[in-house]
């Protein structure tokens, strides 16, 4: 008689089972780490996200998930349910349980780190995390620093492992399968499940069933919220970092016709100047690493019934000696947005510019326009020499010389073990000093800028400043903002000295913001405010603060304005020195959203269509959304239109320089 085949199960469907409690377990793992995003930036997020609807936030957030838990668990669905009869063993399934726990731990872990590494960016982390931090080799450092300051994470994060750990739930039993009706039910059994599964994964990971559901992106998550800002907490990091995998960044939207794209809006400038200045003045561009507007007192004299003093004593003293903007924006909100903005005009959308493969294209800047004049130029940045990739750009954007940490070494006059900060680059005060003497060496005319490092997590300041600084409040960066304010004082008392120094047009800016006390500086739009400052020590510009809209990647136009350059170029922003106030305007994007200022609006619009506007004279806080209900958004969504597809289609094209006749 023959023998019945045995296995070690209880039933054909125990695996299903099994696997459906482990992908519930995830599900709620899930939903502690967001539970804990929230909490982590709830300032962020306090005054907002509850007027959401709850429905919403739930449904999103599940959709969400599901598309990422389906993605990451794919392995382990395939070596749970593939209906095959030799799984079925205490070794397999032990590697099952393995897979599992690493791919869940993964995920775990990306999801609380993002928790704090959103303060610094306003978005869930990308796969562009990977190359915008190839070239720095201080992460451990600064990883182990967030640990020690985040102390409470590691501990969660080892609780959510622990228990996934206890409570995984194993198939255990035996199972005896008589005859050959036996093997049959169960691989008949098995392959339903497993097409149902696979059926079900491909509706959940597209975000839907229907026939006219693309696969949703991370831009998806706006339909649930009603900030930009608040679609981080719709997404996770592990679907963020998936959906931009091997992404195309650029995509013609192809909203018009190219006449028409450039008879509403073109990047190209054609000066109608006779030529430069006979003074040929030198330009000094000063990129301050977060130094947000909020932290400078002379923007904010509302700020607190007016009793706002701000941690920026010097930058106050020559505010009214500059010229400045009411309404001052970065492009971006990393370091890696602000450099192709404030010095080649180009904004960020979608990506970082320096990460797409458009950085290959031909590209142009201050530098590279103002070599074809005769400048001599050259670019500082404290840092070891090709961190953030800048020395890569400022060589493609036609920078004469890089000068960062390796320069500043070799220079005997400079240099000593205490002048690096041990994590990120040379401290502010002495490589700005640096930064004066060796201009000072240049022939004129010159253009130069400084990228500084200083006011930077981990956010800390030389030892002999910590007890000067002692009075500032808790918040961690105000330390590091007086300190560098102090640096600058310092390097514009040394470049007074010098002969060049009258010559010279200075413009003072910051590469993004950063950590915020005020509400008026966590909405969508307050978190892009950024100073933009113009001074001229020879008083040729006169100095006093425009009713206007001012942004990066209007400092290179309104630069060669000023200069008197008269060749074509190519940069995305406008003239502030020959554009009229009411026709100024800022753009930046934010978490699939494009935001778009112009006169008293903002415009917000996900790619398709305006998903909100807002009055921002006498809405700053965007409270009520008044979409539809002013004549201004069909003006405005159509200019914002003409500037996405323009930059798209240059982007793809390889058409960011003028092509001489």
């Amino acid at each position: 008689m023959r023998k019945p085949f045995t296995i070690i199960r209880r039933s054909a469907y125990s695996n299903a089972i099994a696997f459906a409690c482990n992908i519930l377990l995830v599900f709620i793992t899930y939903t502690l780490c967001r539970v804990e995003f929230v909490m982590e930036n709830w300032g962020m997020f306090a005054d907002s996200l509850f007027r959401n609807t709850w429905s919403d936030l739930i449904v999103g957030s599940l959709t969400f998930d599901t598309s990422a838990i389906l993605y990451t668990n794919m392995l382990y669905a395939l070596m749970m349910l593939f209906p095959i009869i030799y799984k079925e063993n205490d070794s397999w399934q032990r590697a099952c349980k393995w897979v599992f726990m690493i791919s869940t731990s993964l995920c775990v872990i990306v999801n609380l780190a993002d928790s704090v590494y959103f303060q610094y960016t306003g978005r869930r982390t990308t796969m562009s995390v990977f190359s915008e931090f190839s070239n720095e080799n201080n992460m451990m450092s600064v990883m182990g620093t967030e640990l020690a300051r985040h102390w409470y994470l590691v501990i969660f994060a080892a609780l959510l492992i622990t228990a996934l750990h206890k409570l995984y739930v194993k198939t255990e039993g035996r199972l005896t399968l008589s005859g050959k009706n036996g093997k049959l039910t169960y691989h008949v059994t098995n392959t339903v499940i497993f097409i149902v599964y696979v059926l079900l994964t491909i509706c959940g990971i597209r975000g839907g069933a229907t026939t006219d559901v693309r696969p949703i992106t991370i831009s998806n998550a706006n339909q649930y919220v009603n900030r930009p800002a608040e679609a981080a907490v719709i997404l996770n990091t592990p679907f963020s970092m998936i959906r931009t995998i091997g992404k195309k960044t650029f995509t013609d939207p192809a909203y018009f016709s190219r006449e028409e794209l450039d008879s509403i809006y073109s990047p190209e400038h054609h000066p109608t100047t006779p030529g430069l200045t006979k003074e040929r003045r030198n330009v000094v561009v000063l990129i301050v690493e977060s130094f947000g507007r909020e932290y400078i007192g002379k923007y904010n004299e509302r700020l607190e019934n007016g009793k706002y003093k701000g941690y920026t004593p010097f930058i106050d003293s020559l505010y009214n000696h500059c010229v400045s903007f009411d309404y001052t924006f970065c492009n971006g909100r990393k370091s890696i947005d602000g450099m192709p903005s404030i010095l080649s005009g180009i904004p960020m959308f979608m990506e970082p510019f320096f990460l797409t493969s458009a950085s290959l294209n031909e590209v142009s800047g201050l530098a590279g326009e103002l070599k074809n004049a005769g400048y001599h130029s050259a670019f500082f940045h404290g840092a070891d020499n090709g961190s953030m990739g800048f020395q890569a750009f400022a060589r493609a954007t036609g920078f004469d010389e890089y000068l960062g940490r390796v320069e500043y070494d070799e220079d005997k006059r400079f240099g000593g073990e205490n002048d690096f900060d041990g994590t990120w680059a040379i401290w502010d005060e002495p490589f700005l000093q640096f930064y004066a003497t060796k201009m000072s060496e240049m022939k004129e005319p010159f253009v130069t800028a400084v990228f500084t490092a200083s006011s930077h997590h981990p956010f800390v300041v030389p030892e002999k400043y910590k007890d000067i600084y002692k009075d500032v409040d808790d918040n961690v960066i105000h330390k590091c903002i007086r300190y560098t304010d102090n640096a600058l004082r310092r390097f514009f008392e040394t470049s007074s000295k010098q002969d060049w120094f009258r010559n010279t047009l200075f413009v003072i800016t910051s590469d993004h913001t950063n950590l915020t006390d005020h509400d008026e500086y966590k909405t969508d739009l307050g978190q892009f405010g950024a100073p933009i400052l113009l001074y001229d020590p020879s008083g040729t510009l006169n100095p006093g603060r425009r009713h206007c809209i001012a942004q990066q990647i209007d400092i290179m136009p309104t630069v060669l304005s000023y200069l008197g350059y008269s060749k074509p170029y190519v940069a995305f922003g406008k003239d502030l020195l020959t554009t009229k106030d009411e026709d100024t305007w800022a753009v930046n994007y934010n978490n699939g959203i494009y935001q778009y200022v112009k006169g008293h609006y903002l415009l917000q619009f996900d790619g398709e269509k305006t998903k909100a506007m807002y009055d921002i004279d006498n809405d700053w806080m965007l409270t009520k959304n008044i979409k539809g209900k002013t004549k201004e958004q069909a003006q405005m969504e159509r200019e914002l239109k003409a500037i996405i597809q323009s930059y798209m289609e240059r982007m793809i094209e390889d058409r960011l320089t003028v092509k001489q006749q």
